[in-house]
């Protein structure tokens, strides 16, 4: 299978019911959500489906931050980290923005990707992704709205 080929269609479903659980155990009651970041958690969820591991930890700091910063913090001028740290009210929050920053940040003395790393390392990539798709559906229904 070609990489660029995406999941067989078993798999997607599988992703994508997996998905359908966590929202409906998350969502239990009417919660105030951004629409802002409803429409960057559509497409983390096809991300998902689709194995983009790296593509969903990326995205999930972006989702968690429209969230709380439209609905919690009202504020567009405070810091991410420190938005994260007085809004989000799970935990690794700290290790999630540190992953993501890895991601995106190149470090030349330290690199964290390379094609060989990204090629034998699907499963904890897939491992991190999940962890960071749970958190994302916990900070979105973190509190019920009105």
């Amino acid at each position: 299978m070609d990489m660029f080929d995406g999941p067989s269609q078993e798999l997607w479903l599988k992703r994508r019911s997996f998905l359908n659980k966590i929202i409906d155990d998350a969502e239990t009651g009417v919660y105030d959500v951004s629409d802002h970041a409803t429409a960057l958690f559509m497409d983390m969820q096809i991300a998902y489906c689709a194995g983009a591991w790296l593509s969903v930890v990326v995205m999930s700091i972006s989702v968690i931050d429209a969230h709380l910063r439209e609905t919690e913090a009202m504020n567009n001028s405070i810091g991410t980290a420190q938005l994260l740290t007085d809004y989000y009210d799970g935990e690794d929050i700290d290790w999630l923005r540190q992953l993501r920053n890895k991601y995106v940040h190149l470090n030349l003395s330290k690199p964290i990707l390379e094609m060989n790393v990204w090629f034998d390392n699907q499963s904890e990539l897939e491992e991190s992704a999940t962890k960071a798709m749970k958190m994302t559906v916990a900070a979105l229904f973190q509190n019920p709205g009105i």
